[in-house]
């Protein structure tokens, strides 16, 4: 299973917020790059880098930052989310070394849209759906929709998208622990992966998602979690390596 690192851009800086309230954060790092280096040195297999002020703003405001990351790290596999919301940011990100890209909030505003993108950037295009009760959130968790996690999902995935990245909000930065039975429902619903992520703050967290791995949960992105040290990332990757 693949454990990825989270790395979130707030005003140039790497931050963690708690439940996506951009007013409640806590600063890890002035220099993201520095962030990724000591992921990258610990042994990450992938990074997962989220522009805040991007998915409030509707467009990147982050980009140099990401840039630069994925420029020093040109053999590692980056997905990147926040503000995504054409194919002209597709594109630049892609241009500058990034592997995937993460749609969320157009991808429910604008399904098709989606499809679009899997069309002409295919490989590269996850879909992030942020969810509480079974429902998705948008516009930087700011509103709840109407719409049902696993039929968004089932829809995304009849569209090509590359895999699902999954998160419950209501545990997103509180170390409470990973909603492994929502992440497994919905996995078990669709065929391409799901990527958990919101909560996984103990390598029990991590034990019980590899113990679902062949349900369909491909890996599991980890933010306050390292940053406290509660988890240490190649403690953790020797964990799965040996599951």
């Amino acid at each position: 299973m693949l454990l990825i690192p989270a790395i979130d851009l707030k005003d140039g800086k790497c931050v963690r917020l708690r439940q996506g309230r951009m007013e409640d954060e806590t600063v890890f790092a002035d220099d993201p790059l520095e962030m990724a280096k000591k992921w990258v040195d610990a042994g990450a297999r992938r990074l997962h880098l989220v522009d805040l002020n991007g998915a409030f703003a509707g467009k990147p405001v982050n980009a140099e930052v990401i840039h630069r990351i994925a420029e020093a790290y040109p053999e590692l596999p980056i997905q990147v989310g926040g503000g995504i919301r054409d194919e002209d940011t597709v594109q630049a990100y892609l241009d500058a070394g990034v592997q995937y890209v993460i749609i969320g909030t157009k991808a429910v505003s604008a399904p098709h849209f989606v499809n679009d993108l899997c069309l002409e950037f295919p490989g590269h295009i996850i879909v992030g759906l942020d969810a509480k009760d079974g429902k998705v959130a948008i516009d930087g968790w700011s509103k709840l929709s109407h719409h049902s996690v696993i039929d968004m999902a089932q829809r995304f995935e009849d569209d090509g998208v590359e895999a699902i990245v999954y998160t419950d909000i209501g545990r997103d930065g509180m170390m409470k622990g990973v909603n492994v039975e929502a992440t497994a429902e919905l996995a078990n619903a669709i065929s391409i992966p799901v990527i958990a992520s919101g909560g996984v703050s103990t390598l029990d967290d991590i034990r019980a998602l590899a113990a679902r791995e062949d349900e369909g949960i491909m890996g599991a992105i980890i933010g306050r979690a390292l940053y406290e040290g509660s988890i240490d990332l190649a403690e953790a990757n020797r964990l799965v390596d040996g599951a």
